[in-house]
């Protein structure tokens, strides 16, 4: 039998969850990890079905779900809206009412954020955003939990410390886009700053990111100083999905805002660099940055793929233990 509406929980954007509902997540994370590497059979979701709804094409989020799920022990439907009746007249409220009665789970990944809200609003199971143009919380997820192996603390359970993330800075370089809106959200949980530099006309709109606190960011004009200090560099392709039309006005507009090793420099000594990939080499990132010992964009990767898994175990089991 389905959940009622009212036991529902989604996931569409970042700051749908408390701090301490993240804390248990990496958590979990950390252990759902750990089997995956021993080899340990771990499949708590085994007769869960996963609709996986994509607008947008992707790799690593359809990667990262769907092995993800059938290592839970579930089974997965792969949709496109070319491929069913979500691309044609078929309107978006009667697609949940009967997509949802016949799985346990939807991950979505489209354009406007308005479009999964309106999908969930009549799903009668959890909805996951796995990416719109507003937001991008599973990749965040992900972002977070890696930092935190690879510098954060650990509580005395031997569990990722969120408290270690308070008063670090992140540096975002590049696009106001939905990455940048998340992390935005996420320093106003955990209590970071964002260091947000950009070409003029593509600024993050606070608005947007959906962020009440003007503390958790600070905006700079050169990239320089945005990185300068900073723990975490991180950047995205200069003209994401959508906007492929702006193409070579926005290789005009983002040459200096390459992430090159001067930037890193400036950056304090242990930081990391990340970014969600795909990646342009010689654009937005210097081969010798994310191809460098600075680098964990490929921990990164792969742990989008285990934050998802324990996110998946959170809203459809909700607790484990």
């Amino acid at each position: 039998m389905k959940p009622g509406k009212s036991l529902i929980k989604h996931y569409l954007q970042f700051k749908d969850l408390r701090a301490e509902e993240y804390a248990y997540l990496f958590g979990r994370a950390a252990v759902i990890k750990q089997r995956f590497k021993n080899y340990e059979k771990y499949t708590p979701l085994a007769d869960r079905t996963l609709a996986m709804i994509f607008e947008k094409a992707s790799t690593r989020t359809r990667v990262s779900f769907e092995a993800g799920m059938y290592q839970l022990g579930g089974s997965v439907v792969h949709l496109t809206t070319s491929g069913s009746q979500l691309g044609r007249d078929e309107p978006i409220e009667d697609s949940a009412r009967v997509i949802s009665r016949m799985v346990d789970l939807v991950m979505i990944r489209t354009y406007e954020q308005a479009k999964l809200e309106g999908f969930a609003a009549h799903s009668r199971v959890p909805v996951i955003n796995g990416l719109t143009n507003e937001y991008h919380p599973c990749q965040i997820l992900a972002d977070l939990f890696t930092w935190l192996e690879h510098r954060g603390g650990t509580t005395r359970a031997g569990m990722p410390d969120i408290g270690s993330l308070r008063g670090r800075v992140v540096a975002w370089v590049g696009d106001g886009n939905n990455m940048a809106n998340t992390w935005l959200q996420a320093a106003e949980i955990f209590g970071f700053t964002v260091h947000v530099s950009t070409p003029s006309g593509y600024e993050v709109d606070p608005a947007v990111a959906g962020v009440r606190d003007p503390g958790c960011f600070k905006v700079f004009k050169d990239p320089m100083d945005a990185c300068r200090g900073a723990d975490l560099v991180t950047t995205d392709v200069w003209t994401s999905m959508g906007w492929e039309a702006e193409n070579e006005a926005r290789k005009a507009a983002f040459a200096d805002w390459c992430v090159d090793a001067e930037m890193m420099a400036v950056a304090q000594p242990d930081a990391v660099f990340m970014h969600c990939l795909p990646a342009h080499r010689g654009e937005e990132v210097a081969a010798e940055v994310i191809d460098g010992p600075q680098s964990v964009v490929w921990d990164e990767a792969e742990n989008r793929m285990h934050v998802q898994k324990a996110l998946m175990e959170f809203l459809l089991l909700g607790r484990i233990g």
